[in-house]
């Protein structure tokens, strides 16, 4: 059995994700795909880890873990997710890194079930406006000290990955960049629960609503319905007009930090997207691409 383990990153996509695989839950079951109720096993996986201190769980404990989370014994595959597995918002910053303590709860999580495939899912996104995401939901009110003398300008996520990588060298990590996410949305949904050819999500397109309001996703599905794409590259066009036509107010963050002007935001933004090239070449990394 495969253990999927969506793992954030922080304000990325609000757990959107698990929502539209969860309102697929019976039918993705039909295929030996569960996705558990959120409910069932973060708070499960928190105890257990801090009870464990570290070590691999003993057999009896996975076992007693998993029974917890899932009421088959023969599924493929369990899809499970939490933006916080690593850490709150609040700490996802630390020593010049993002998320420094990752490698050592990827490990712990890895351990959780060490009698399972494991593979991590996570998307990233540019600093530019990852870091006033957090700072936003982050109880620090002083935006240096919540950057513990970070410099956002070295924060990288394919250093990240690599921690990660190099911790759980047999865990497969699938990575994509946030600003792709809703071109990518199905593409991404697929990878995570790795569905047979040809399954076809119900509310696929429920996320597009949330970035370009109700009346902008009735176009667009009015669109589809009248205009079938023939291909994918076709369909992430016609989406990526819609967007461009219905979200661009939406999908813009305004920006106000200390010292942080246009000037500082575009060089984040130009060594993010450096740091995607460096992701989709990694060796052992399945980066998702429009």
């Amino acid at each position: 059995m495969e253990i999927v383990l969506h793992v954030g990153a922080h304000s990325t996509d609000e757990d959107n994700l698990l929502k539209c695989l969860y309102k697929n839950k019976d039918a993705l079951e039909a295929q030996g795909i569960l996705i558990p109720e959120p409910s069932r096993y973060r708070p499960a996986i928190r105890e257990t880890l801090q009870s464990l201190s570290g070590d691999q769980a003993p057999v009896e404990t996975q076992e007693a873990l998993l029974d917890s989370i899932i009421d088959h014994d023969h599924a493929e595959r369990v899809v499970l997710g939490h933006e916080s597995f690593f850490c709150v918002p609040g700490r996802s910053i630390h020593n010049s890194e993002l998320y420094p303590g990752a490698s050592f709860k990827a490990a712990r999580l890895r351990n959780l079930f060490s009698k399972q495939d494991v593979r991590f899912c996570i998307g990233v996104r540019n600093p530019a406006t990852f870091i006033p995401a957090i700072f936003e939901r982050a109880k620090e009110p002083n935006f240096e000290t919540f950057l513990d003398g970070a410099d956002p300008m070295v924060l990288r996520w394919s250093e990240l990955v690599n921690r990660i990588k190099t911790m759980v060298p047999d865990a497969p990590i699938t990575v994509w960049s946030n600003e792709d996410t809703p071109l990518l949305w199905p593409h991404i949904l697929q990878a995570m629960a790795r569905t047979d050819d040809g399954f076809q999500f119900e509310g696929v397109n429920d996320f597009l609503g949330v970035i370009m309001g109700q009346g902008g996703l009735n176009r667009l599905n009015s669109y589809l319905k009248t205009h079938p794409p023939q291909s994918e590259s076709q369909r992430q066009r016609i989406t990526a007009a819609f967007l461009d036509k219905f979200a661009s107010e939406a999908m813009e963050q305004e920006i106000d930090l200390p010292g942080w002007t246009d000037a500082y935001v575009d060089q984040l933004t130009e060594l993010y997207d450096r740091d995607l090239d460096l992701l989709e070449k990694m060796p052992g990394i399945t980066f998702l691409t429009p």
